[in-house]
């Protein structure tokens, strides 16, 4: 199933897999379909396995034999389960090279890179919840690996998303980019920042954007979202409508400004080849899906 969407053309969104949430539960199940399922194998850094032409590992169950054990169930393609297992359960694996999440997004099918990074999220979230927050005994994964039991107190533990904003600022006629303290020379983006407890996306678009640069927004609209998988954020996609207040930083930038439709173009067309240029968000993420859009089509948002 597809839905069509304002933003496209950035890693992780790809229709996947039928999540197959039925057969979670149904252990048998699972055994019986584990001979024939491919199985992404990550490594303790959240690499996977790739082959000698830097493709995924074509690895299946009746390779390993016994049944899926930790393996965590991603859901069906075609008939065929996927299932996703750290290397280090995997005996004797040889791999030729392990291949991170970034590299993957470039080179592999879309379809492919977004299961890469959904198994990773699970693998990463299993690593840092083996013991219960509520007493600390260790838990046990169940239902295909998605729900972690604390026998000792009973609590039941869910796979962790953080949902977080990321916005195309503009006042009508420039785009509103920041860049970060660490990042590449020359880099620059769009404004983001995790939603917090009691607030609404909208309510975190205007709070972040005024913390993090003194702009203030005066209308947003929603338009699309990216599974941002370093580790396991939500990136929710908004553009907005601001005042043409001097940006001001104080804090989580280390640098705030406007950047004229003209200069944003020029940065798109070089991409950074130019030694003193603009470097933008990369084509992987949502964020550069935001400027581009900007860039193209202004905002349809008007003052209110």
């Amino acid at each position: 199933m597809s839905f069509p969407a304002t933003l496209q053309g950035f890693a992780f969104a790809a229709p996947t897999l039928d999540r197959g949430d039925a057969l979670r539960g149904d252990a048998q199940a699972l055994r019986d379909l584990w001979p024939d399922a491919r199985l992404l194998v990550l490594d303790g850094e959240g690499r996977a396995a790739a082959d000698a032409n830097g493709d995924l590992l074509l690895l299946l169950g009746a390779q390993l034999g016994g049944g899926p054990g930790t393996a965590i169930f991603l859901g069906q393609a075609d008939g065929q389960a996927w299932f996703a297992l750290e290397a280090a359960t995997v005996p004797a694996l040889a791999a030729v090279q392990w291949i991170d999440l970034r590299r993957a997004a470039a080179e592999w099918p879309a379809d492919v890179a977004s299961a890469f990074a959904y198994a990773r999220g699970m693998l990463y979230w299993h690593a840092r919840n083996r013991y219960c927050g509520v007493c600390g005994a260790a838990v046990a994964f169940d239902r295909g690996g998605f729900v972690g039991h604390c026998a000792q107190c009973g609590n039941d533990h869910y796979p962790r998303v953080d949902p977080a904003v990321i916005v195309a600022v503009s006042d009508g006629e420039r785009l509103l980019l920041g860049r970060q303290p660490g990042w590449a020379p020359r880099r620059w983006s769009v404004i983001a920042g995790f939603v917090e407890p009691g607030e609404a996306p909208e309510q975190t678009v205007v709070r972040e954007v005024h913390e993090e640069t003194g702009v203030r927004v005066q209308a947003c609209r929603y338009l699309g979202a990216q599974p941002w998988p370093f580790p396991g954020a939500l990136m929710l996609g908004f553009e907005a409508l601001a005042h043409a207040d001097q940006p001001r930083v104080d804090g989580e930038l280390e640098e705030a400004r406007w950047f004229t439709r003209e200069e944003i173009g020029q940065a798109l067309q070089r991409d950074g080849s130019e030694p003193d240029g603009v470097l933008l968000a990369p084509p992987i993420s949502i964020a550069r899906a935001l400027i581009e859009h900007w860039h193209g089509n202004g905002t349809a948002l008007t003052r209110a």
